[in-house]
């Protein structure tokens, strides 16, 4: 059995969107779940589609995901060059290979530039789906005369329309097209280069990939992409089709996953304080599962997990609650020196009296946040005690009450003044006190004590938590604005 070979052979037109991330793992999944080769090619045939610095993007998000690659055009490979633009001369022999073979023919029309994006069809102004001028027809010696005097042309892939083309995908089973609804696709443009549906053959043949992995939009096209297989005699490689990634809207309505639906992009996610290990993990899971009840991996696991026979072929909705989930995971997971680490930038204490304090305050957020976007609002009341009135000390579930609290106060804040130190060990203690001796639940002093210091009724942390964040002289005051607070 030959070594495994994927590839991921994005196009640089902008962001990363969540299904090229999943493509990509995937295809790098499956190759070193077999212990293969992952390949990375450079797909720019379409230069009027080309974003400056978008290489950089599939660099840079391939590279945080943990997805390495072990030929591309960075780190090179014995089947070089990995840009499909450096590759322009090599496209143009095998096209020319492939009118000698039947399998193409020169098209001279004028109107012949109407080319196909990834993931598209073509379209023609005739229902045939032959060239306008059916130049299919032309004699040798008529097109030598055309090459000759220089007209301009394209090549066309020429499709026999009888019968039907069959073949299996490892995903959606055995598909059968009726080669009649099929068209002469350009291979060639007048410019040299090819198109999208003829490098992708060129380059997957000649660089020996054994699996194509790719999204189902490409089902429609694969018969075309095996007639070339089969017009220059090479193998067919096996074809991984997957699923459609779709959204839902507020509204419940599902459809194709967009940017209304949320951030679509590897990108913005992390922005918006996903963990990049946490979108891996999530993605994965977007069309295949490990036939377990298990969902948080690392990339590492998901590579000894992974195998074909998990994936399907139903659509998979991308649900941003349980990726939060799943992120929120993956935080308590953390290391509290990475957490720390990573969660500063978002808190933006740089320069603030919290900045000292932060090692302690990351510890408190790393179980308490889904993203680590929440932070800033998360820790807003330790920069400012927001307003509130007495009110917010009712508590049914620590039968607390603003008379109740005033209590627990008047008796508190004085033991809390002696304190020479604030932290778990020596606030406590105090409050636990104050609990037994008056035979009532722990709560609620807590609730009094959390009310006054933060103003919320659910805070990162414990009173005594905060009271070590806030340090004794803001302690004091906002105990002490509280009691003011209850007469």
């Amino acid at each position: 059995m030959n070594t495994v070979r994927t590839r991921f052979a994005p196009s640089p037109t902008g962001f990363m969107h969540v299904g090229n991330l999943r493509t990509a793992l995937y295809a790098w999944l499956l190759a070193r779940s077999d212990k293969g080769s992952f390949v990375l090619r450079i797909e720019d045939t379409d230069q009027n589609r080309y974003v400056e610095g978008a290489v950089d993007i599939i660099y840079s998000t391939l590279k945080q995901a943990g997805i390495d690659h072990d030929e591309g055009p960075d780190n090179g490979g014995e089947y070089g060059p990995y840009i499909q633009s450096e590759r322009k001369a090599l496209y143009k022999e095998y096209a020319e290979k492939l009118v000698e073979l039947g399998g193409a023919y020169y098209c001279f029309c004028e109107k012949c530039e109407e080319e196909i994006e990834p993931g598209e069809e073509e379209n023609h102004e005739f229902s045939d789906g032959r060239c306008p001028g059916h130049c299919d027809e032309l004699s040798a010696c008529e097109v030598r005369e055309k090459l000759a005097a220089g007209t301009p042309y394209v090549i066309r892939q020429r499709i026999d329309r009888s019968g039907s083309t069959k073949f299996n995908d490892t995903v959606f089973g055995e598909i059968e097209i009726e080669n009649k609804v099929l068209d002469d696709q350009i291979l060639l443009k007048q410019d040299g280069m090819p198109t999208y549906n003829f490098a992708n053959v060129i380059d997957d043949h000649l660089m020996g990939i054994t699996h194509v992995v790719r999204g189902c939009e490409y089902l429609s096209s694969t018969p075309k992409y095996n007639l070339l297989y089969q017009a220059f005699g090479w193998e067919i490689p096996t074809y991984v089709h997957l699923p459609l990634i779709m959204g839902k809207d507020a509204e419940g309505n599902v459809s194709k996953l967009s940017k209304r639906h949320g951030s679509v992009s590897f990108e913005n996610l992390v922005e918006e304080g996903f963990l990049p290990e946490a979108i891996v993990n999530y993605i994965a899971f977007l069309g295949w599962n490990p036939k377990s009840d298990r969902e948080i991996f690392s990339l590492a696991e998901l590579a000894e997990a992974f195998s074909l026979a998990g994936l399907n072929k139903a659509p998979a909705v991308f649900d941003y609650t349980k990726l939060r989930w799943m992120n929120s995971e993956h935080l308590k997971m953390m290391a509290p020196e990475k957490f720390a680490s990573i969660a500063k930038p978002f808190a933006g204490i740089s320069g603030t009296v919290l900045e000292s304090k932060w090692p302690v305050l990351a510890e408190l957020l790393r179980s308490r946040i889904e993203t680590l976007a929440e932070i800033p609002e998360k820790i807003a009341f330790f920069h400012q005690l927001p307003e509130f009135g007495p009110d917010m000390y009712n508590n049914k579930k620590s039968k607390c009450n603003p008379e109740v609290a005033k209590a627990v106060l008047e008796e508190l804040i004085p033991e809390f003044a002696e304190l020479d130190e604030f932290n778990a060990d020596s606030v406590n203690p105090i409050i636990e006190g104050y609990a037994a001796a008056h035979e009532v639940k722990l709560g609620q002093p807590m609730w009094a004590v959390r009310i006054s210091l933060s103003g919320l009724p659910a805070t990162p942390g414990g009173p005594a938590e905060i009271m070590a964040v806030l340090g004794k002289e803001e302690s004091m005051r906002r105990l002490n604005a509280g009691l003011a607070k209850l007469g």
